[in-house]
């Protein structure tokens, strides 16, 4: 089932379209990183989706019901929506600060106070509590973010760039807590310029380029998609350039490049054999130094797709 679903979600602003028909499918219990350069429309749609801005055309559902003004009440209650700005709160403590959105929530009474502690200790922020908002850093307050919109246990969880901003360890403990969500079934839509914890986080991943969405799969898949070839980082002792023209005329062979002190060998996958690519220097006299096939990752992935390149 299709926890989130837009179906040709189009945004204009004037002359500018900042989303382009875009259609969106992510199931439930999906951890699903939504990637693309700066201003490719990741958080109109993550608005959109928290009812918060009025698609152009289009529609877009949350757990069956549509985003708009009609069940806009009750897609809040499904939702939990951490934006990449945390607010004001002056004169407010940790405490005060869950006890007034649970209060928002219609959560009154001994239930409120037993699941702001609960949010303190899944977050991990119990110690805390009586700490003031607008003293916490940046790390504590992004935490603080994920503890207020789980209050009324939401369903889905949308993140615009939750570790923007953050130092390595706070980057690290954040990425705890959002698996641990996932493990509890929540289904977790998370915008992200961080590709490498991206890919360690979630399941699937959607590529979107000028608003409209370019790739969709799991994280293999897109990988997959992006190698245009086997590319092998090849070493040696000296004579680079006559090494990488040795090696442009072996089959299979489709570019060879020096870049970085190394040469770069691409073949065609159902022909490589970094075997033979080893041995032909070795018996023609270079001194073979290293050998290794380059691995793609998501953010090599993300760079070739959206540069056009597969």
């Amino acid at each position: 089932m299709a926890m989130i679903e837009t179906l040709n979600l189009t945004k204009k602003y004037g002359e500018l379209t900042a989303l382009n028909n875009l259609n969106l499918s992510v199931e439930e219990g999906d951890c699903y990183g939504f990637i693309g350069p700066n201003g490719a429309g990741k958080t109109t749609t993550i608005k959109i989706l928290a009812t918060l801005l009025k698609p152009t055309w289009g529609e877009a559902r949350i757990d069956g019901l549509s985003v708009g003004p009609v069940h806009a009440r009750q897609v809040r209650a499904v939702i939990g929506f951490v934006p990449d700005y945390f607010g004001n709160y002056p004169d407010l403590v940790v405490r005060e600060f869950l006890e007034f959105f649970a209060a928002s929530y219609d959560i009154h009474g001994q239930r409120r106070k037993q699941v702001v502690d609960d949010v303190l200790a899944l977050t991990d922020m119990a110690y805390k509590a009586d700490a003031e908002v607008n003293g916490l850093s940046r790390g504590m307050k992004q935490r603080l973010s994920l503890a207020r919109v789980l209050l009324h246990d939401p369903k889905v969880l949308l993140l615009d760039e939750p570790a923007s901003g953050l130092d390595p360890r706070a980057r690290i403990e954040i990425r705890e807590l959002l698996k641990e969500l996932h493990r509890m079934g929540k289904t977790i839509l998370i915008s992200s310029h961080i590709l490498v914890e991206l890919a360690d986080l979630c399941n699937k991943v959607g590529i979107i380029e000028q608003g409209e969405m370019r790739y969709t799969g799991t994280v293999r898949e897109i990988m997959t998609r992006a190698r245009m070839g086997t590319v092998l980082h090849v070493g040696v002792a000296e004579r680079q350039e006559a090494a990488a023209e040795l090696l442009r005329g072996l089959p299979g062979v489709t570019d060879v490049a020096i870049e970085d002190g190394r040469i770069e060998v691409t073949m065609d996958p159902r022909h490589a054999d970094p075997a033979r690519i080893a041995a032909r220097l070795v018996n023609a006299g270079f001194r073979l130094m290293h050998l290794y096939e380059e691995q793609v990752n998501l953010e090599t992935a993300f760079m070739r797709l959206t540069r056009g390149m597969a």
